[in-house]
């Protein structure tokens, strides 16, 4: 087996591990990536689809306020074990507030701190700050987005939702005797940890994102130099840097075992699920650039407006659009090679995961898969 694609398959066999417990679940991924967009359900709960028993659509969202998990700015936004917060709070954000600020988010600290929880609607009520411009261009209620910058300095975290919307709750940390350069490594062993292996750019990448939203371990928060992984384990394949997690040996027997338990089956990923997520990772291992096109406008689209990469024997020959029409789940294929694989196993591969899908999301399936 060539070495890059011995990468790939410890790539998918690290990642889609055997399906356990939720909480366990989380951990093991160390970050979930959390996205709005239903289509026909939320990233969050794609990602956990195929790694916890059972699952089904929303089970996070109504689970949640019992896991020791938090909703939480990361690499992006999305879900952090909570015993990870230390490393990251108490956050200094990069723009400093002035004084008015300072005091609003006092009294709104003070109120929610009385209350015990609190939501949006109750603290517009008690605080009719008017609106002001948001980071898209709209008009959001001054007090939301004060309760955002409480939640990513760490004074407020998000106790539950309702209807969507965020419930807050105040916080009570301890205090964390790691160095801020302890930390720093500790943040990039938990990316490593979601998202190996990576091209060396790719790590490089992950700690851009990770300063830009940890902006006050920033200095502690560097990548490897090119051509230089440091102390990350790894190898030059290729003319290209590999790193992976440490203690890991993607060319080990364990990964074999592994690789040949989940090559059986054809599973769907969502657009930011961490085998899809690294967009030049993708394209080294499956030799296709796929695209996250929801944002894309619809005539420029080579994919669709949500395509779900499907991932059958190690290889990732096409993609799958989803939609509910009538309580019906409905299925449009699209293919690499403009057509599906010639193999019989294929197709029912693929029919056997459209009715997990459906299941998870506890509708019924369509009589079979679309051509785009």
């Amino acid at each position: 087996m060539q070495a890059v694609e011995a990468l790939r398959h410890y790539a998918v066999a690290r990642s889609l591990f055997v399906p356990t417990a939720l909480m366990r679940a989380i951990r093991r991924l160390g970050f979930l990536q959390a996205d709005p967009i239903r289509a026909p359900a939320r990233a969050q709960d794609l990602i956990l689809r195929p790694r916890v028993r059972g699952y089904r659509a929303g089970d996070l969202e109504r689970r949640y306020p019992r896991l020791a998990v938090d909703e939480e700015y990361y690499v992006n936004y999305g879900f952090l074990p909570s015993e990870h917060l230390s490393l990251i709070h108490p956050r200094t954000a990069r723009h400093a507030w002035d004084r008015a600020t300072v005091r609003r988010a006092a009294q709104v600290l003070e109120f929610v701190r009385a209350a015990g929880r609190a939501h949006p609607r109750e603290i517009q009520a008690a605080f009719p700050w008017g609106r002001t411009r948001n980071d898209w261009g709209g008009q959001s209620h001054a007090s939301t987005r004060l309760l955002d910058a409480m939640h990513y300095r760490g004074l407020l975290r998000v106790k539950r939702r309702e209807a969507g919307l965020r419930v807050y709750e105040p916080v009570l940390r301890e205090a964390d005797g790691r160095s801020p350069q302890q930390k720093a490594e500790s943040l990039v062993d938990l990316a490593l940890n979601l998202y190996a292996p990576l091209p060396a750019g790719s790590l490089r990448l992950l700690c851009t994102h990770l300063r830009a939203r940890i902006p006050h371990l920033a200095a502690h928060l560097k990548g490897p130099a090119s051509g230089d992984p440091g102390a990350y384990p790894g190898a030059r394949i290729d003319g290209i840097d590999w790193i992976w997690a440490r203690g890991d040996d993607p060319f080990g027997a364990r990964t074999r075992r592994d690789v040949q338990r989940r090559d059986a089956e054809l599973t769907l990923l969502a657009p930011f699920d961490p085998l899809v997520w690294d967009r030049t990772r993708f394209e080294l291992f499956w030799r296709w650039p796929y695209r996250f096109e929801a944002y894309t406008p619809a005539a420029r689209r080579l994919y669709g407006y949500y395509a779900l990469p499907m991932l059958w024997h190690g290889d990732v020959p096409g993609w799958v659009n989803l939609r509910l029409e009538n309580g019906r789940l409905r299925a449009q294929c699209g293919y690499v090679a403009g057509r599906a694989p010639r193999d019989p196993s294929f197709a029912r591969a693929l029919e056997a995961e459209l009715a997990r899908m459906s299941a998870f999301l506890r509708v019924q399936s369509d009589a079979g898969p679309t051509a785009p």
